[in-house]
């Protein structure tokens, strides 16, 4: 076997930079969870300075925090010895509510890792793996993840963007939001149109219950609910809008959970589908966005799709044509592509 140096060399280059982002990611899990970058975010200081702060170990702390330097996550002045954060670097990982956050990323990439075992088994037997048997992490992380995706288009961009949506809802309007997890986007909904009521729909009780106390804490006074349901059987049959925020290709059966949409809305409702962002073709998704999806759809979109009925797998590179293929063999005669972002794609459709 002829090895071309130069092809290697790259490709041990690439490999260098991923196992040090591999195992940088379990770093910024503790830190988070520690809350080492809000203390850093505060301002800089030396290791023993910081301990103090943090209430943490010393030794630990130096290592941490020269590993957080090495990676471009916190800088380091070599004449003073101390460490700090640029406020972009603060931004990203020490303000819980920017819409740079990304510290609920490592969250579920650390639920991915817990579910190595599940997956060897499920990709030998094709078996599923539902939703609500990964780690607890997955569930807080994907809510974190993207609730500041969804803080920084939502209201501003992506309800204006549908076809007489936004004034709907500043009247007074019903929605639904299937598959809402946490209820970060149903929040966010009630929180914008305080003359509209919300209902959050998810089959996973847990975050049914952790979404209720969200709304409770922040006082929305009964306009958002939150019901235990599924994308096919959740009650109602005079919404004017019905939202699905990054779910739909988790589904066993989108097109049933269409065609339930579709008796579920007022007529003229409203459907809108928040999906990721990708492209019809593979070769158009091998891209650093397309790494992220692919990777966290063979965990978690893909298995969760194969636990349920039908188990269609759409995954989370689905792209617009198989969307487009879901929804109107559901029984919607109206599709069209009304957002983007670097991270989604933002559907309407109609009866």
């Amino acid at each position: 076997m002829a090895i071309n140096e130069e092809k290697l060399s790259e490709f041990m280059a690439r490999f260098v930079g991923d196992i040090g982002a591999v195992m940088h990611a379990a770093t910024v899990a503790v830190g988070d969870q520690l809350g080492l970058y809000k203390a850093l975010a505060e301002g800089p200081g030396t290791v023993e300075e910081l301990a103090r702060r943090t209430e943490t170990d010393t030794r630990y702390l130096r290592e941490w925090l020269s590993a957080q330097a090495a990676s471009g996550y916190v800088q380091y002045d070599a004449a003073t010895q101390r460490f700090s954060m640029t406020e972009e670097q603060a931004f990203a990982l020490a303000q819980e509510g920017s819409p740079a956050f990304i510290a609920g990323a490592f969250q579920i990439a650390v639920a991915q890792f817990k579910a190595i075992p599940k997956m060897v088994q499920a990709m030998r037997t094709g078996l599923g793996l539902g939703w609500h048997e990964h780690d607890p992490s997955l569930f807080a992380g994907t809510e974190r993840f993207f609730r500041p995706g969804y803080a920084a288009n939502l209201v501003s961009q992506w309800i204006p963007a549908l076809n007489g949506v936004e004034k709907q809802l500043q009247r007074g309007a019903h929605v639904a939001d299937v598959g809402c997890g946490h209820g970060a986007s149903t929040i966010l909904m009630a929180q914008a149109y305080p003359a509209s009521t919300f209902t959050g729909f998810d089959y996973h009780a847990p975050s049914i219950e952790q979404a209720r106390a969200s709304a409770l804490a922040a006082g929305l006074d009964g306009r958002a609910r939150f019901e235990v349901a599924s994308a096919k059987d959740y009650p109602g049959r005079d919404y004017d809008m019905v939202a699905m925020f990054d779910c739909l290709h988790d589904m066993g059966d989108p097109t049933g959970a269409s065609a339930h949409v579709k008796q579920s809305l007022k007529p003229g409702g409203a459907w809108m589908i928040v999906e990721p962002f990708a492209n019809d073709r593979l070769e158009d998704n091998l891209n650093p966005v397309g790494r992220v999806f692919y990777s966290a759809s063979t965990f978690i979109c893909t298995p969760a799709s194969r636990a349920q009925e039908v188990g269609l797998c759409l995954g989370a590179q689905a792209g617009e044509a198989r969307m487009r293929k879901v929804v109107t063999e559901g029984g919607f005669s109206q599709f069209r592509r009304a957002a983007q972002t670097p991270f989604n794609l933002v559907y309407e459709a109609r009866p």
